[in-house]
């Protein structure tokens, strides 16, 4: 159950603080399909950074309140006087920043798709770093039908994650992509039946409550070298480095100490 809750300005993200450190992170406009205006952004941007500075927190957890969208990409209202090419390139570049933090987040950033994830907020699911699906939702990135390309670093994202051939299909195309064919294309990572509160996202994030802060933070780093395309050399010396810390942490001899104990 849910042990604290805080609320950012007008009460557009709200922070629900989870046993075991995880963070859920909401989107509250679900009147506006969850639109993704610039301070909406901006807030969610702050929460992450927020939880991720914490040393309790062991993961995060994105998503939109109600059953109907996870978030429906920018909200055009407030994009309406983005006019010129100086403000087009601020607008990318601070939406860019603010899926950034997620993305740059020190510990995992999971994306659950209570709903529909649709041109930016398809984008800011796959900002995260896995993506459960609830069962009736689809992910699109459908900017084409406004006449406009991807543009807050999510095109990169879907060509690392599904290849060149099933990026440009769906960008395209514009096809919504359903929970079973998402988990199929490695686009999600679980399908969601029983809603946010039941077994499934449960089972998934057992063995995550269960993992050392510190063990998660050391994969993390590694998935964050990996997504800026860093070459061996770099991801390896990640890779020592969080080697090294971990395996000096009291929990790595404490879990050593437990499977002697069962041999002896």
């Amino acid at each position: 159950m849910p042990t604290q809750t805080t609320e950012t300005t007008d009460t557009q993200v709200r922070v629900i603080e989870h046993p075991y450190g995880a963070v859920w992170v909401t989107v509250d406009r679900a009147h506006k399909h969850n639109a993704l205006a610039r301070p909406v952004l901006a807030d969610l941007a702050t929460a992450v950074r927020e939880a991720g500075q914490r040393a309790d927190v062991r993961y995060i957890v994105v998503t939109g309140a109600g059953d109907r969208y996870f978030a429906a990409g920018g909200d055009l209202r407030d994009l309406a006087n983005v006019r010129d090419e100086p403000a087009v390139v601020a607008m990318m570049d601070d939406a860019c920043a603010a899926l950034d933090a997620v993305r740059h987040c020190p510990v995992p950033v999971l994306a659950y798709l209570n709903g529909d994830a649709i041109g930016g907020g398809a984008e800011l699911a796959l900002a995260c770093d896995m993506r459960l699906q609830a069962g009736h939702a689809r992910i699109g990135y459908i900017q084409a039908k406004l006449a406009i390309t991807s543009a807050w670093g999510g095109g990169p994202d879907l060509f690392r994650l599904v290849g060149p051939a099933r990026a440009m299909r769906m960008m395209s195309r514009c096809e919504l992509v359903g929970a079973e064919q998402a988990l199929a294309w490695g686009l999600a990572d679980a399908v969601i039946a029983d809603g946010p509160s039941g077994a499934d996202i449960a089972a998934f994030t057992k063995p995550l409550d269960a993992c050392p802060a510190q063990v998660l933070r050391g994969i993390k780093a590694q998935a964050i070298a990996s997504r800026q395309g860093q070459g061996w050399q770099q991801h390896r010396r990640v890779e020592q480095q969080h080697l090294t810390q971990t395996w000096l942490h009291d929990d790595h001899w404490s879990a050593s100490e437990k499977l002697l104990s069962k041999g002896a």
